[in-house]
């Protein structure tokens, strides 16, 4: 059920009136909200209810016994236990076909033939994200840093929760099983603003996301036939495809979290105004980032150790990142890249410079700001287009023609392609105001007149302004 459908439009305010009606019992409120959680998953395949249920009562049954365990190699051994049967079942599901190829394909370079076996897999959405979150309540339990629930209902609500459940956030359980077993009462401030959240997330998804995406497309399947400065402009395009969609589908899911009284951890923080690459990976996908440097990055020994342990630590991160994406060599590229970018920061210690918000104290940033600003975001662009391309060969030829001599000349704008970069720019800028705020449009003008004006205005443009509706990227994932 996608966030910009009908159908979500008919499911999610059902969902909110029944639920706040039954208010006054958390049990009930629970069970019906692992029912709508459910309906909402299998509205895709309901086959796949089955995948999530085993895996939501593997870590159920893991946690509970460690809970009661306590000796350490008996909860290691449980502990493994969990970590095995999710990794295999995302491995399998995802992963076995790219392995297959790769293994014939090795063989092949040896002299050695085999004959090609595929399994006709359908990747279950979202798998990515619930399996590292049942894996991180699994390793907090094993640490101690959280007790083990004993409520069926609480954890698989938990495992299963609608909003965040196909595309993120990866939520912890020590933010949001706690806020699932408590009583929850009706706040109008806080369901108004996860509206506000709704609507942003909305106009991001379908009027810069999907009208970016018809033109990017375009480009990336045509690129023989463009100049290198055109070809250059679509991967801005896809730049800004990739982060109003994925941002757009983590403010429609925090948003919504909001109207049922949850407080779901932030995804994103205006990346595109990083000022190197450290803080844009600060402000990116932010609960799979923090995932990876808690449960593996930190782990094997973080930014302490010798350099050589520092350059496999920071290699390591980036690559699992890149492949969690997928399974394409593409996917793992994408992640060397930022691995080398990210590396020298490390190394020279100045990966954390910039924490704060850039230009915090002033309308404008300075020449320097702008610069770093600027560069930092044309790399982003680069590693974009390892991430889009379809595979490494076709990156390689893409990156080649931007490269050649046609760069500099003038880019062609038909096709939308102004209008499109006007949005932009409108776009661009109202993140810049808001820049200080979780989300665009997170406070708005006391004046009942002004605020129904901005809400107005966000509306007539969703609407006139759409483009094609599209799957959310990160759906494949």
């Amino acid at each position: 059920m996608l966030f910009n459908s009908v159908e979500f439009a008919i499911f999610l305010p059902i969902v909110f009136i029944v639920y706040w009606i039954l208010s006054k019992n958390v049990k009930i409120q629970n069970i019906f909200l692992l029912v709508a959680s459910y309906f909402f998953y299998g509205w895709w395949d309901w086959r796949f209810l089955m995948l999530i249920l085993f895996s939501t009562c593997t870590d159920y049954l893991v946690g509970f016994f460690l809970s009661k365990q306590v000796n350490n190699h008996k909860r290691k051994v449980l502990l493994w236990i969990s970590v095995f049967v999710n990794i295999s079942f995302l491995g399998f599901f995802k992963y076995f076909n790219f392995f297959i190829d790769n293994f014939i394909a090795g063989f092949s370079f040896l002299g050695v033939q085999f004959s090609p076996y595929h399994l006709n897999i359908i990747l279950p959405v979202g798998i990515s994200f619930y399996t590292f979150q049942t894996m991180s309540y699994t390793i907090d339990v094993y640490k101690r840093k959280l007790e083990a629930t004993k409520n069926f209902v609480t954890f698989a609500t938990f495992v299963s929760f609608f909003p965040q459940l196909v595309a993120g956030p990866i939520e912890r359980a020590t933010n949001l099983l706690p806020q699932i077993a408590r009583h929850r009462t009706f706040d109008y401030v806080l369901a108004v603003e996860g509206m506000r959240q709704i609507l942003w997330g909305l106009f991001k998804k379908m009027v810069i996301a999907d009208n970016c995406a018809t033109i990017a497309n375009r480009l990336f399947e045509d690129y023989q036939t463009h100049s290198g400065s055109t070809l250059l402009l679509g991967a801005v395009f896809f730049t800004f495809q990739i982060y109003g969609d994925f941002s757009g589908y983590s403010d429609v899911a925090i948003g919504s979290g909001k109207l049922l009284g949850f407080r779901l951890m932030r995804n994103f923080s205006f990346p595109y105004f990083s000022r190197d690459i450290a803080e844009f990976w600060r402000r990116w996908h932010i609960s799979l980032s923090t995932w990876f440097r808690d449960y593996v990055y930190i782990p094997l020994g973080g930014s302490k150790g010798t350099k050589g342990q520092v350059i496999r630590n920071t290699f390591v991160i980036f690559l699992v990142s890149g492949f969690w994406h997928g399974a394409n060599w593409t996917f793992i590229l994408w992640g060397a890249y930022h691995a080398l970018l990210f590396l020298p920061l490390t190394l020279l210690g100045k990966n954390r410079k910039y924490t704060g918000i850039v230009a915090e104290d002033s309308i404008l940033p300075n020449v320097k700001e702008l610069f770093q600003m600027g560069f930092t975001f044309l790399l982003v662009v680069f590693g974009w287009i390892l991430f889009r391309a379809e595979n490494t060969g076709h990156a390689i030829h893409y990156i080649s023609e931007i490269c050649s001599s046609t760069l500099f000349t003038m880019p062609d704008f038909t096709g939308g392609k102004r209008k499109m970069l006007f949005f932009i720019g409108i776009f661009v800028l109202i993140e810049w105001i808001f820049r200080r705020k979780d989300f665009c449009f997170q406070t708005l003008p006391a004046n009942n007149v002004l605020r129904w004006i901005i809400y107005i205005i966000l509306i007539f443009a969703i609407i006139i302004l759409r483009g094609n509706q599209a799957e959310f990227i990160y759906f494949q994932f």
